[in-house]
């Protein structure tokens, strides 16, 4: 009985000495193993207990029931982040596994944030990190060895699935999960200077082992576009070069192989580094490439984290003024692109080691196959298209009104500190409406959704009734570019477009045939100027001339019998 006591005793002094020394699974495991769950949780509560520089925060509650973390170190233990704003601070914003199955940002940060309080790294004064310790719970508590086959380690982890099984990374401005709207809350109160959303790559074999999404220059526009590009990333590429690593764009590449360069990623809105756009960040997306052993990913991706940290304390003023200066300039901006394509004029090069790209029989089907020869690398000068411009721009209205009954996308817009105000009576408001004229839909769904493209409106002049309570949104305030690229219609990831406003595409109202008949003709004797469109339809549309329930249609839907709200999209626009 007393050795059962020692040895109980013993056991209690070593798992101690453990929890002091902080060692995390990925290290204990000689680099081969990456955190459950609550194994990271645990862990930072622990770190948190012990280092007075941490703070954890739960903000909402996830699809999988737990809440979202977010461990905040403040070296002065300044946790209030209007505080912080206030001392001048630069806010580092970190994600982590958005896919469980790309678990590398999530051990790297664990370790980071411990080295950091224990002194063995330094974080500038000037500088608050705020990291979000795992991102898709479900997706990480769903664990197996089999998922992401190519992968290189570790030896498991995580689905790319969340509870819902949504793809976190496409969900930034439809929040079709409980997680988006704990992020959106999350980055609404951090307001951070610098995004960083931690991933690994697949495709293409090469030499490099990180590659670097930066948000598109020419959609982050302006004084901010400009600094992004010529000189925020360049800066990452020196650091990182310092340490050991040549970064690379991400590789997008198109053809068999990336040997010929690539265009850009297009980062729309529901992507992180997209969302990171409308409101005025810094935006990134790292990619460790899956081929390389899980060891060099987690290092790599520790040692970019280090230097944004660098980048973002030594240009800390300018950071400030440009975001202060964009803000300020969007509340004013009166026109705004909604599409973007690549100007395919326009390239840069950049030093591309890759791996020599070879066919050969394949063991399935016994036809050629591509393969990369890792004992031929190569170098090489490649081109990358990465600017792209702007098209489709609108003209922003003095504001917008949107009926109260439409409730879905006014939670988003509070979600993300829209500044809004409640109509105190019933009034009568000249408005801008659209109609939708045309619109395609794809027969499979994508993300929980049948989305919109092609969408095509005409507008008109109308006084509506409004009802008290109904909501009217200024377009003076730095919410403004995330206002009108989710709440103007052709967008392409409008709130339309994803499906919010799809009640208004079916008719509620209808006519009998044979009772309309009679009131359509007397209708027509009554307003000529009807008929006359109705025989201009019949002379130019063989088809609708010899359709007698079209040609019906045509004189009701224009008649004060349509269905006013039929196809007559529910975001009023007031406008000069």
């Amino acid at each position: 009985m007393r050795n059962f006591s020692i040895t109980l005793l013993l056991s209690c002094l070593t798992i101690s000495v453990s929890a002091q020394d902080f060692t995390t699974k990925y290290e204990r495991t000689n680099t081969k193993e990456t955190v459950t769950y609550h194994e990271c949780i645990a862990y930072y509560k622990a770190l948190v207990k012990h280092y007075p520089q941490l703070k954890m925060l739960e903000i909402g509650k996830t699809d999988a029931g737990y809440p979202l973390h977010l461990v905040v170190l403040s070296q002065d233990k300044d946790f209030n982040f209007e505080s912080l704003r206030r001392k001048n601070k630069r806010i580092i914003l970190v994600n982590n596994g958005i896919h469980p199955g790309e678990p590398d940002g999530i051990d790297a940060s664990m370790m980071l944030l411990r080295d950091i309080v224990q002194g063995k790294r330094k974080l500038p004064a000037n500088v608050v990190l705020a990291v979000i310790p795992l991102y898709n719970i479900g997706g990480s508590l769903n664990r197996s060895a089999f998922y992401r086959v190519d992968q290189n380690g570790p030896e498991a982890f995580g689905s790319r699935g969340n509870a819902q099984n949504l793809d976190l990374n496409r969900d930034f401005i439809k929040a079709d999960s409980r997680n988006a709207r704990a992020f959106q809350q999350i980055y609404q109160m951090t307001d951070p200077d610098v995004f960083v959303d931690n991933h690994v790559s697949n495709g293409a074999d090469y030499q490099h082992i990180m590659t670097l999404l930066t948000t598109q220059h020419g959609k982050l526009g302006g004084v901010m576009g400009e600094f992004i590009h010529k000189t925020f990333e360049p800066g990452l590429y020196r650091l990182m070069k310092e340490k050991g690593y040549d970064l690379l764009p991400y590789v997008n590449h198109f053809g068999d192989t990336p040997d010929s360069g690539w265009v850009a990623y297009a980062d729309g809105p529901r992507y992180s580094s997209g969302y990171s756009t409308l409101f005025h960040s810094f935006g990134f997306v790292p990619e460790t490439h899956m081929l390389k052993p899980y060891k060099q990913r987690v290092e790599a991706t520790y040692a970019l984290m280090e230097c944004f940290i660098r980048f973002t304390s030594e240009n800390s003023e300018e950071i400030s003024r440009l975001r202060k200066q964009t803000k300020e300039a969007v509340k004013t901006q009166e026109r705004f692109p909604l599409s973007w394509a690549p100007d395919m004029s326009q390239f840069e090069y950049y030093t591309f080691k890759g791996f020599k790209a070879g066919r050969k029989p394949s063991g399935i089907s016994g036809l050629p196959r591509l393969y990369y020869d890792r004992n031929q690398p190569y170098e090489k000068q490649i081109r990358i298209f990465n600017t792209f411009t702007g098209a489709d721009y609108v003209n922003k209205p003095e504001a917008y009104i949107i009926p109260q009954g439409w409730w879905a996308v006014i939670e988003l817009l509070q979600n993300n500190k829209v500044k809004m105000q409640q109509l105190a009576n019933d009034t009568t408001i000249e408005v801008e409406a659209y109609k939708i004229e045309d619109y395609k839909t794809p027969q499979r769904p994508y993300e929980k959704h049948y989305i919109h493209n092609g969408v095509k409106v005409s507008a008109s002049k109308q006084k509506l009734k409004f009802l008290k309570g109904d909501y009217y949104i200024p377009m003076n305030q730095t919410a403004n570019r995330y206002l009108i690229e989710t709440l103007e219609p052709t967008g392409g990831d409008s709130f339309f477009a994803w499906n919010f406003f799809d009640a208004i595409l079916g008719q509620k109202e209808g006519y009998s045939t044979y009772v309309f008949e009679d009131t359509a003709a007397e209708f027509l004797k009554q307003h000529p100027e009807v008929k006359k469109e109705l025989e201009k339809k019949r002379a130019e549309d063989s088809t609708f001339a010899q359709s007698a329930s079209a040609q019906l249609n045509f004189v009701y839907r224009n008649s004060p019998w349509n269905e006013p709200g039929f196809m007559r999209y529910p975001v009023y626009r007031i406008v000069k």
